[in-house]
């Protein structure tokens, strides 16, 4: 039995009816040749500079060089499976990153996808990791700061949202240890954190995410971790991804902080992407185009005005030197494009001074609108007053003799330059900075023995902490310091000093605790009983010549024309009461 010719086509012509088809337009070109991460594809007329193009087996690549007759594009991800005369099509669109608050807590890799085992992320929303940095119009003044946790930084190098805030130095000079301490030190606030990680290795990454975790920061914070391993292009992209995730933040009305580690791998990998290409090298063999690589990535870092959301976006770029070069052509780039820099040097570094910063070429462009009032209040002169004990101390290795004032500010600044110290992964709150530099600044530690200043900020930390946290919590809520709390503060540190075993400090009420006037009464008298119980006022300038060891022979010279009342005291203090009474029979 056959089938008619009629039969079909009324078949065909039943299922024509029910067929419905999109257009879709696409260019479509085979591969030329693939070497090093770059194919080479003919046929794609049509194709655009920066267009995502989809290879077999969900392959992605990107179209960065657009020739006569071909176009040359960068696989993105692995593409030994790529071979001549695959097939490869035009997407129309951008390269784009999942974002939003799903990504928060995970690990995940340049494309957005996830690499630390804990599922799939959920998220719907894509943004293109090109993006044309927000205009001035849109911008606001940077006038609230970013809390590192980090005394050093916060009193003289102050960081605030919204700030491009460049982190250079050699290799192992605590660069990504600035990074975490700042990221943990965000527990609490209103901050997400997001950490690229740039050409190092996992197993470095692995303890980067480790520590995070086990410091509770992974809560508020995403890592984006693009390792040695991967191909170049990942690591171009990296940090492009790592601000979209940002940007995405910043736009609904939030803070972020983006910390890139480092760009100068991302330079290492894009140089090697243009040789790759065939593009013309220039200075270190770089391109023409690598200062605009990191100023379209660093220019989107804003403080939004509050009729755009009033979001920020800050940046904290690191760049690593060469044996303490920072006029080398990376460095000098990012230099110019940021904000301000925090300069690490290896010398500090190995010399104990953690974190190692060099106060004299480290500088913050925004300056105290980066700061809270009491941290302005207090810190002031300290940057200035440290530059100049780092020249007096390199010059003081020559000099035999020192004159008073010169050995005086030696004193305070070694003894500053201790204060300063801080051990990783300990961020120190608000109040606490605060208190403890204005102890050093004011000369209240002098008298502590340079060797033992550490050991008496701890101690004057659990101090606060224990017997009068009112003066913390008041120093962070008003974050400023009146009068009152400037009495409170002095008490406080007079009490611990004289618990310390410091001379001439004395134990003091605090003054907030009940009324000011009896305080102030119970300041005078126990002055007298620091070392003898005798007339309240003369004891106070006894320590002088007791601190001195030249101070002895002057006042044998003066003897003669001191008060027998003053001779008195000091047989009452025990200082060499037998011969001021020779010399007085032999008179």
């Amino acid at each position: 039995m056959g089938i008619s010719t009629r039969e079909i086509s009324e078949v065909i012509k039943e299922r024509l009816k029910d067929f419905d088809a999109s257009l879709v337009a696409t260019d479509v070109g085979r591969i030329v040749a693939t070497s090093d991460g770059i194919a080479q594809i003919y046929g794609l007329q049509n194709a655009m500079a920066g267009e995502l193009l989809e290879f077999p087996r969900d392959t992605y690549g990107l179209a960065l060089n657009l020739e006569e007759d071909q176009v040359r594009a960068v696989i993105l991800g692995e593409f030994g499976h790529l071979h001549e005369g695959d097939e490869v099509r035009t997407t129309g669109r951008l390269l784009e990153v999942p974002v939003g608050e799903q990504l928060i807590g995970r690990v995940v890799n340049p494309l957005g996808q996830p690499i630390d085992g804990k599922g799939p992320i959920k998220t719907t929303k894509t943004m293109p990791v090109e993006k044309i940095a927000p205009g001035v119009i849109t911008r606001k003044r940077v006038d609230s700061p970013v809390q590192t946790g980090i005394k050093a930084i916060d009193a003289m190098i102050p960081i605030g949202r919204g700030q491009r805030e460049l982190i250079i130095g050699d290799r192992f000079t605590g660069k990504t240890t600035v990074l975490l301490d700042t990221i943990i030190n965000q527990k609490g606030k209103d901050l997400i954190c997001i950490y690229v990680a740039i050409g190092q290795n996992a197993a470095s990454i692995a303890r980067v995410a480790a520590t995070l975790e086990e410091q509770g920061a992974m809560e508020y914070t995403i890592i984006v971790a693009a390792s040695a391993s991967e191909p170049a292009s990942l690591n171009f992209i990296a940090p492009y991804a790592g601000c979209a995730m940002g940007e995405y933040f910043m736009e609904q009305g939030k803070e972020a902080l983006c910390c890139y580690d480092d760009l100068t791998k991302q330079a290492w990998a894009y140089r090697e992407l243009s040789l790759n290409l065939r593009r013309p090298p220039g200075r270190e063999a770089y391109p023409g185009d690598v200062f605009y690589l990191h100023s379209r990535l660093l220019e989107r870092a804003a403080k939004m005005a509050p009729s755009h959301g009033g979001g920020s976006l800050t940046a904290l770029p690191v760049i690593e030197t060469q044996a303490n070069d920072v006029s080398a052509f990376i460095p000098t780039n990012v230099i110019s494009i940021t904000d301000g820099q925090i300069y690490l040097q290896s010398d500090l570094f190995n010399a104990g001074q953690r974190p190692a910063l060099n106060v004299g070429i480290s500088v913050s462009r925004v300056g105290g609108d980066a700061q809270t009032k009491a941290m302005r209040q207090v810190a002031g002169q300290m940057r200035l007053d440290l530059a100049q004990y780092r020249e007096l101390a390199a010059f003081a290795q020559f000099a035999s003799d020192l004159d008073t004032a010169t050995r005086n500010q030696l004193e305070r600044g070694a003894r500053l330059t201790e204060l300063l110290k801080q051990d990783k992964y300990q961020p120190v709150s608000l109040g606490l900075q605060v208190a403890a530099i204005y102890a050093g600044t004011q000369g209240f530690v002098d008298k502590v023995p340079t060797a033992r200043v550490r050991e008496w900020e701890a101690g004057f930390v659990r101090f606060l902490k224990s017997e009068r946290p009112g003066v913390v919590e008041e120093i962070e809520q008003k974050q400023a310091l009146d009068d009152a709390l400037f009495e409170r503060l002095k008490a406080a540190i007079s009490t611990f000093n004289h618990q310390f075993g410091v001379e001439g400090y004395n134990d003091v009420a605090d003054p907030g605790a009940g009324k000011a006037a009896p305080r102030t009464e119970t300041k005078a008298e126990p002055k007298v009983e620091a070392k003898p119980k005798a007339a309240p006022k003369p004891p106070p300038p006894q320590p002088k010549p007791v601190a001195k060891a030249g101070a002895a022979e002057e006042t044998d010279d003066e003897g003669a024309q001191r008060s027998s009342q003053l001779d008195q005291i000091r047989a009452a203090l025990d200082d060499k009461p037998k011969k001021p009474s020779s010399r007085k029979k032999q008179e």
